[in-house]
């Protein structure tokens, strides 16, 4: 078994496939260019290689006639690791020949790297998945990323004109769904694609088989995949794959120390809709404690009436007439009510409607024309109720269900602005709404709002947008580093919420 041994690791490059279009998903433009979640299916993936430590740079190779949509995307996201837009080949063995080539441009001789292939469609790739690829690196010329299949695999054949017979059933056991990134020493998937080269038959669908056709000697060691990293092919692929990144968790970066808030936050200007009590006043009394200036607004301290669009521009001008700025705009203003739609009366679904959805969006409209002048960031608030209606629940849970669409609309909208909107989703919290809807509860079965509030500051701090940020009670009995896939974290999430309120 060929195994390599090197001191340092040799420079590590990301190769985004963007070749394909979209013809089986029924769309006129490629399907990476589809947007989910706010985003173009693309930019989502190459996010990913960009936060990715193991990677130094990305090359893109795309479908003829859209680099520049693609040079743009680059260009508005911030995408510094992406060096080069490439247009790719008529097949998908032409598209990888055109990438070999031009990661050898500037090498010295007996110089290697890594490389990863990685379809542009898989936008859900998780940074464990890659952080192995690049691992296996270390040790493998050529790595796979596979994962075991749940379905039992059928071999078939026509038999004239009566259709498809069962000729054999493999042993499930043995048999795995192959995923991408696909990764290699640069120098042996060359030398893997220059001996092909010689075959006049010489076709295939992904390199790995390329590396085991035609150098059968070299060992291809496979990566555990991830249920999570599916392929966008079909036209259902884009339902699921818009649910699994709104239901998907985002853990906010923390700051390194005290000393890291107090220097981001100094002569910051935040304003806080819903910031008499509860959530809001924490975020209010911490930012100011490192030296922010806050306007902490609220129906009962200000007189300012979230669903009143004067109050809200009112408030903003005092913000940005005293400071001459407004770096940060929070709303946690809501309202609960509980009870069955059809025993509610008018006044009590308009408060509902106008708390809850209506303030949100004129404040988001009011708060636009500050936040482009500072680059900052809207926060708002949903709730576990957003991802499943609940009886008795419906007022409530569609409008914070309404905050998380408006949250991915308004990134997409304003990212040109380098306005960063995003959404905290906390599971149930202390706070006085909550406790005047249901009475005192169980001691230690709440989230504190003080928790709540620093997550928050953590988002607004970071660069995160278009995000639905999970804020969760720690569970003792379980490991904070387990290594649970994205699909597996999704899930458990979606029925975590269903079991609260």
């Amino acid at each position: 078994m060929s195994v390599q041994h090197k001191a340092t690791k040799p420079r590590t490059t990301a190769v985004v496939l963007a070749g394909g279009t979209g013809q089986r998903v029924g769309l006129s433009i490629p399907k990476q260019l589809l947007k989910i979640a706010g985003k173009a299916v693309i930019e989502h993936t190459l996010t990913i290689f960009q936060q990715a430590e193991s990677i130094d740079d990305v090359i893109v190779l795309m479908a003829p006639g859209y680099v520049p949509d693609i040079e743009k995307i680059v260009t508005k996201s911030g995408l510094t690791k992406v060096t080069r837009v490439i247009e790719g080949g008529s097949t998908r063995n032409e598209t990888t020949e055109r990438a070999i080539a031009a990661l050898g441009e500037g090498l010295a001789e007996g110089e290697d790297r890594n490389v990863l292939f990685h379809d542009a469609v898989r936008p859900l790739l998780s940074q464990r998945v890659i952080k192995d690829c690049v691992d296996a690196l270390d040790r493998y010329q050529a790595v796979d990323v596979a994962i075991p299949s749940a379905d039992t695999i059928i071999v078939t054949r026509t038999h004239g004109g009566d259709g498809e017979f069962i000729t054999e059933v493999p042993d499930r056991s043995r048999l795995r769904r192959g995923q991408t990134p696909q990764a290699f020493k640069l120098s042996t998937i060359r030398k893997a694609y220059d001996v092909a080269a010689g075959d006049p038959n010489f076709q295939a669908t992904d390199d790995c088989s390329v590396v085991l056709k035609y150098l059968p000697d070299v060992p291809i060691y496979v990566v555990a995949g991830d249920e999570y990293n599916m392929k966008v092919t079909q036209p259902v692929d884009v339902f699921i794959a818009d649910k699994l990144f709104q239901l998907a968790s985002t853990a906010a970066p923390r700051q390194a120390d005290e000393g890291a808030y107090r220097e981001l936050l100094a002569d910051k200007t935040l304003v806080v809709f819903g910031g008499s009590y509860g959530i809001g006043a924490d975020i209010a009394t911490i930012a100011e404690s490192y030296g922010a200036k806050v306007y902490a607004l609220g129906r009962s301290t200000t007189g300012t009436h979230v669903e009143n669009a004067e109050h809200v521009d009112e408030a903003l001008a005092k913000a940005y007439g005293e400071t001459g700025r407004i770096d940060y705009v929070i709303n946690t203003a809501g309202v609960l009510r509980i009870g069955k739609l059809a025993e509610t009366d008018n006044a009590t679904i308009q408060e509902a409607l106008n708390v809850n959805y209506l303030a949100p969006v004129q404040i988001a409209r009011a708060s636009y024309k500050y936040l482009a002048e500072t680059k900052g960031q809207l926060l708002l608030y949903t709730s576990s109720s957003y991802t499943r209606g609940r009886a008795e629940y419906s007022l409530y849970s569609s409008t914070k269900a309404a905050m998380v669409n408006l949250t991915q609309a308004l990134a997409d909208e304003w990212a040109g602005d380098g306005i960063r909107v995003n959404c905290v989703n906390p599971e149930r919290t202390a706070t006085p709404m909550r406790t005047k809807a249901f009475g005192k509860e169980p001691e230690g079965s709440l989230l504190s709002s003080e928790a709540v509030a620093r997550t928050s500051l953590d988002v607004l701090l970071s660069e995160l947008t278009g995000h639905v940020i999970d804020v969760r009670q720690q569970d003792p009995t379980r490991d904070a580093s387990a290594d649970a896939s994205g699909f597996e974290q999704a899930l458990a999430s979606v029925l975590d919420r269903q079991a609260d309120v």
